[in-house]
């Protein structure tokens, strides 16, 4: 393609926000820098941005064509890295996203260790319970829990996740166990984000529709309402197999348990080529199952 550096300057703009700040991170003047994107305006024959003396942000026309040609310059950008030393050792920026209580206690140890290993990666670890949309934002990797959405990212399995439904010996004094996922419209249930829990009833996957006094996006919030007694509740293996195996709670409902959903590393296709994506990846798929209890479904 003709004029590659237009292109550059202007994704980089967009990156760094600003004409003087892109100047400095290609090593040129700010008037150079708006020149070129000027110069590319010309080419396409549409206005890319909007200027203000306090701003700029893309035009209709900008947002499409900074989608496309980020991920294509990203790409070579990548693949430059790759071929210039494909068994690098892991270096430079790598964005982590991960949901906020799995990646505090299980993720977060393990990039510090992989860290240690490599003292030339700088992290930067996002947590939260929003989808990320990883192109969009930056984000070299998520890890992602349970039923992946079909998308265009690649996807690697790291190890198995499974959901338990469990309930506190007051609980059970109180009530009888449920023997099939059908007593739970009788029985005081604690809501996660869903109003209905999944599982696997005669080989097919059922909803069942559950209902009680406590619903809340928090996993810490449902497991220590479990504890006091107000409810049953569906929490993934790792909230709850400590407090199962000390008495604290009871699972139920267990011949009926959904199908292994899986604990996921996802990554753009871009990224693929990139060593440290790789080697991050590969030492979460060794190292995830033996946090999480020791074999590889990550139940203890």
């Amino acid at each position: 393609m003709k004029h590659w550096d237009r292109v550059e300057a202007f994704v980089e703009v967009v990156r760094q926000g600003s004409f003087s700040a892109a100047a400095r991170r290609l090593k040129v003047s700010p008037s150079h820098v708006s020149r070129l994107v000027s110069q590319l305006e010309a080419q396409l024959g549409v206005p890319l941005l909007y200027r203000t003396t306090r701003q700029i942000r893309l035009t209709e026309p900008g947002e499409l064509y900074h989608q496309h040609c980020r991920q294509v310059l990203d790409g070579f950008r990548e693949a430059e890295a790759a071929l210039a030393d494909l068994h690098a050792s892991p270096r430079g920026l790598l964005k982590l996203t991960a949901s906020t209580t799995f990646g505090e206690r299980h993720v977060a140890p393990l990039i510090n260790r992989f860290m240690q290993l490599h003292p030339r990666l700088e992290v930067r670890m996002h947590f939260t319970n929003r989808r990320v949309a990883l192109i969009e934002e930056g984000f070299d990797v998520a890890i992602r829990l349970g039923e992946l959405q079909d998308s265009s990212l690649i996807a690697r399995r790291l190890c198995g996740r499974q959901e338990r439904v469990v309930g506190s010996p007051a609980l059970f004094n109180q009530h009888p166990a449920p023997q099939h996922p059908n007593d739970l419209v009788r029985y005081p249930c604690l809501l996660g984000s869903l109003d209905s829990w999944r599982f696997l009833i005669q080989g097919q996957r059922r909803e069942i529709r559950v209902r009680g006094r406590l619903q809340a996006n928090s996993g810490q919030t449902l497991l220590d309402a479990t504890l006091r007694g107000l409810g049953l509740s569906q929490l993934p293996d790792y909230y709850v197999d400590e407090h199962i195996q000390a008495g604290r709670l009871r699972a139920v409902l267990e011949e009926f348990r959904f199908a292994d959903t899986a604990v996921w590393a996802v990554y753009p296709r871009h990224r693929h080529l990139s060593p440290t994506v790789r080697q991050l990846v590969d030492f979460l798929a060794e190292q995830l199952p033996l946090a999480m209890g020791g074999n590889e479904n990550g139940v203890a």
